[in-house]
């Protein structure tokens, strides 16, 4: 019995090729899997790129937020993917992402107003990392975003947070107020125990240097929750 032989680019419809396709109705009409192809270029021996984008896009579920989730190694899983398509890939994430953060953020200094605001700014940094994060955002008197620091990172980060380290870097911003931000991988927004003690402890040391905390704010993908809003600074 013969074997069935495998299709290329060419043996495709010129409509089913997604860089003819976007030539003739433009990137709109291009699915998920369809504009990968068109970025990430060729296949492998046997095996056409949309064939490998389609079953990439299926190994994550059809979502694109458990794609940004994936790591280089989970990403190269998938039948075809090498190292360099698998950071070709995550540098499109890491585009989409600072996308939406540059029209969340624009190029006038944030205000923050409310929990909101801060989510806005933080949640495309964070909120879909499979790993736990502390940032501290510092702020001028009147609340404009001064600078976001990345404090740390890990499975265990309230057991590293290092109280010095912000501190010092809110004097060295000048700042006259801090904002704590994390985030929780598992989408469990409810605080845990070593949150409220990292909260406390700042809030108590930053009263001491005269500096406002004005928020603690744990993130998913999600939602957020606000200990400002909860009254509970």
């Amino acid at each position: 019995m013969s074997e069935t032989p495998k299709r290329t680019m060419k043996d495709f419809d010129p409509d089913e090729q997604p860089r003819e396709k976007a030539a003739r109705h433009g990137c709109g009409v291009l699915s998920v899997p369809e504009l990968l192809a068109l970025i990430l270029r060729t296949g492998s021996t046997g095996l056409p790129i949309i064939e490998m984008t389609k079953q990439l896009v299926a190994d994550s579920g059809g979502s694109l937020h458990t794609l940004q989730r994936r790591t280089l190694q989970e990403i190269m899983m998938t039948h075809g993917v090498g190292p360099t398509k698998a950071m070709q890939v995550q540098a499109i994430m890491e585009l989409a992402k600072r996308y939406f953060l540059e029209e969340t953020t624009g190029t006038k200094p944030t205000i923050i107003r409310s929990s909101a605001d801060i989510y806005s700014l933080m949640r495309f940094d964070i909120g879909n990392s499979p790993q736990e994060q502390i940032w501290l955002i510092t702020v001028s008197r009147r609340n404009a975003v001064m600078a976001r620091h990345h404090l740390t990172t890990g499975s265990a980060v309230a057991s590293v947070f290092d109280l010095k380290r912000a501190l010092k870097l809110a004097l060295l911003d000048e700042a006259s107020g801090i904002i704590l931000c994390h985030n929780h991988p598992s989408g469990n927004l409810r605080p845990s125990q070593q949150d409220d003690q990292i909260t406390r402890s700042l809030l108590n040391a930053a009263r001491t240097m005269d500096l406002r905390m004005l928020d603690h704010v744990i993130i998913s993908a999600e939602g957020f929750y606000s200990y400002a809003d909860e009254g509970r600074l």
